[in-house]
Formats: C-alpha cells, sequence, structure tokens
C-alpha cells in the first residue's frame, strides 16, 4: 500500500493544469489565475494630494510662519492647469493632482487665510503629504500571480490596474458517480432497506467549491452493463469521481469493469484509516479517482485527494496541509495505517488551537463528519498521545474570504 504522501506525489505529478480561457473580469470571481496580471497603468498617475490644504513649493517653506499668494484650486477630477511659483500657493484637496511648480502641501490645520494671502504656520519638506506617481504601483508590474485564486480585493486591484480580461485556467469538468444497489438518488423512492445518495451531494459540492464545474452522473447499479454505460456517460469529462465500489468484494467493480475498458490504474490501496480502498487513474482521456463508499470515508478522502487533483488540474500550488493544535484528551497508539479522526477545533485567545477527537469515529456516521471543525492526523505507527500534546490537523471549515 502507498502512504498517503507517496499518493499525493503521484496525483500531482501525472496531472497536468487544463487549459486557459479568457474570461471578463466581472466573472473571474473564484477564478485561478493561468498566467502573471501585470498593470497597464500606474496608480496614481499622477503626483496627489493626501490631505486638504496648498500645494507650496517646498523652497517658500522652509522657515515658518510665511504668507503665500493663492493663484487657483486644485480638485480630485479638476486639476489647476498653471504652475505654482515663487511666492505662490495653489489651494488643494485630498486626491486632486499636485499642480505643476509645487512639490509638497501644507495642511489647511496649519495655515491662516485671508482671501488670497494664506499664511503657513509650518514648514513644508519636500514630499510632505503629498502621494508621488507610481506609489501603489507601475505600468508593467506584475501584482497578481498565476495559481492565485481570485477574490474580491483581488478583482478590485486588477479594475485599478486597468485590466477588464483574465486569463485563467478553465473550470475542470468533473463528473460524480454514485455505485451500489443499496443507495437511490435524493428524492428518488427507495426500499426500507435503502439509503440516500449522501455522497453524490457532497461530492459534487466540494468539487464545486473546488472550482470545478461538477454534474452528477446519478448511480450506478452493481452491474458491468450499468458501470459501463456511466462510465460511456462520463466519456469527455476531465474527471470521474466514484464512490463505492473501489474495494475487492463481489459487488465492488470499479476497478475490474474500468480495467476491461482501459483503464491505466495508477495505484490502488492507500495505508490510511478511512479510506484505504482508492483507486487513482485515467481512462479513455479522463482521470479517475474511485473513492470507498462509507460516506466518511468518501468524505476524508476527497478533502485529501480530490481537492489535490483539482488544485493539480488549475495549477494551484499546494499550501500547507496541516495545522499544528494541542491535543485536547489521550489518545491511544495508531496502527499500520495513517489514521484521519473526525475532531472540534476550539480557539483559545492565546496559543494554538485545541483538537479534540470525538469518541465514535465509525466511517458510517456523517452527523459527526459534518459537525467536525478538523481531522486529527496520527502517522503510522504512532505512539500513544497525551492532552496537552501538539498534533497535526487538517481543517475542514474554512471562513470564505468575502472580500
Amino acid at each position: 500500500m502507498l502512504t498517503v504522501d507517496e499518493a499525493l506525489s503521484q496525483i500531482r505529478r501525472r496531472i497536468l493544469p487544463i487549459s486557459v480561457e479568457e474570461v471578463p473580469l466581472t466573472a473571474a470571481l473564484g477564478r485561478v489565475l493561468a498566467v502573471n496580471a501585470r498593470a497597464e497603468t500606474t496608480h496614481p498617475p499622477v503626483a496627489v494630494s493626501a490631505m486638504d490644504g496648498y500645494a507650496v513649493r517646498s523652497e517658500d517653506c522652509r522657515t515658518a510662519p510665511v504668507t503665500l499668494r493663492m493663484i487657483g484650486t486644485s480638485a480630485a477630477g479638476h486639476p489647476f492647469a498653471g504652475t505654482v511659483g515663487k511666492g505662490e500657493c495653489a489651494r488643494i484637496f485630498n486626491g486632486a493632482a499636485l499642480p505643476n511648480g509645487a512639490d509638497a502641501i501644507v495642511i489647511q490645520e496649519d495655515t491662516d487665510a485671508a482671501a488670497d494671502k494664506i499664511t503657513m504656520k509650518e514648514m513644508a519638506p519636500t514630499g510632505d503629504w503629498v502621494r508621488p506617481a507610481g506609489l501603489d504601483f507601475k505600468a508593467g508590474d506584475a501584482l497578481l500571480k498565476a495559481g492565485r485564486r481570485l477574490s474580491a480585493r483581488d478583482l478590485g486591484l486588477a479594475a485599478a490596474m486597468g485590466l477588464t480580461w483574465l486569463q485563467v485556467r478553465r473550470k475542470p469538468r468533473v463528473a460524480v458517480l454514485s455505485t451500489g444497489d443499496e443507495v437511490v438518488m435524493p428524492g428518488k423512492p427507495r426500499r426500507a432497506d435503502q439509503i440516500v445518495s449522501s455522497n453524490s451531494v457532497a461530492l459534487q459540492a466540494f468539487a464545486q467549491v473546488l472550482g470545478a464545474d461538477a454534474v452528477s452522473l446519478g448511480v450506478a447499479a452493481d452491474t458491468p452493463d450499468d458501470l459501463r454505460a456511466k462510465l460511456a456517460d462520463a466519456r469527455g469529462f476531465d474527471f470521474l469521481v466514484t464512490s463505492g465500489g473501489a474495494s475487492v468484494g463481489d459487488h465492488d467493480l470499479i476497478q475490474s469493469v474500468f480495467g476491461a475498458e482501459g483503464l491505466d490504474l495508477g495505484f490502488y490501496k492507500i495505508a490510511m484509516q478511512p479510506g484505504k480502498p482508492l483507486i487513482f487513474g485515467a481512462i479513455g482521456g479522463t482521470w479517475l479517482l474511485g473513492l470507498p463508499g462509507n460516506p466518511v470515508s468518501t468524505g476524508v478522502t476527497a478533502a485529501i485527494f480530490l481537492k489535490a487533483a483539482i488544485e493539480a488540474m488549475l495549477s494551484i500550488e499546494p499550501g500547507p496541509m496541516y495545522r499544528a493544535a494541542l491535543l485536547g484528551g489521550d489518545l491511544p497508539a495508531n496502527g499500520k495505517r495513517q489514521n484521519y479522526l473526525r475532531a472540534s477545533l476550539v480557539f483559545p485567545p492565546d496559543g494554538l488551537p485545541v483538537a479534540s477527537a470525538y469518541t465514535r469515529q465509525d466511517s458510517s456516521m456523517l452527523a459527526l463528519f459534518a459537525d467536525a471543525d478538523c481531522l486529527i492526523m496520527r502517522p503510522i505507527g504512532a505512539p500513544a498521545a497525551a492532552a496537552g500534546d501538539i498534533v497535526q490537523v487538517v481543517p475542514l471549515r474554512f471562513a470564505a474570504e468575502t472580500f
């Protein structure tokens, strides 16, 4: 069996970035930049005032007080067309262009005005209260880098950069397929021994959160013919993710049926718990990730491997998977598989967060998985851990970046 790290390495190595498309700025929220975005403008384009006051020549204000003659006004969007000469000043407002000849601002609180005679009560060094041209950025600066998922703030910056279109990675087209005679789609009639396909809903939603266009193919019955038919429906998609049927039981048909259809198998079985039966490969130009069927096993493996696969297609540099936390209660020694324990996470006023594993960890308990804040990762062969020890966790709750 591969380790989790070995499996992730293979996924990231084999899956190449998806193609590029150009989208309008207004449609780019949440998309992933394919190339560096460079500014087409300089910001601010000219030197501007940072305060309301008077534009002066600093050499006229080397001593104070000094009285200057006001010769005009510069307001935002309405610059003063003249030139400030010796012994002169111009009224200026916040954000207005600095007039020719002026190189400093005296704020209005430090002046006395009598008609066009303005007394400067404070000295004005060169550049005082002036925002020089290009203070924020200059034309040609690469401010938004390839691989960045664009936020509202990023789009605001792109607009200021003078951009109206951005080159982004195309959204991967992901097909989601549940398997099993015991599973029915939500809203469909079901027998007393059947369950609703929660995996199909959760996987489709998770793929969309990760930046894909996801489509559910429904449920495949435990027959080779139905599984082949569903595979035909997945032709043309970039990625097919299945749940259930990944093991080696009599009704677990993913590997055998897809193998007969030309599956290029990358790996099968991961030394992890939950989630040992897991298939990765390619079939007919479509990447395949076959996840186990128990809801928690599906969710845990998706949080690790489906996330990695879609990030690879979008050319997103993977960030740290784990974060440090303090253990909220004792844990026994771990066995031969890397274990991921559902846990709550509490953030104290200072120090590391505290992760407390749930008492029950059955892989069918979806309610506990939905409630979990994180997964405590227990390495293969890890010794017993005590409350207060530092552990590594996979966060499951992320604050959505709304700005």
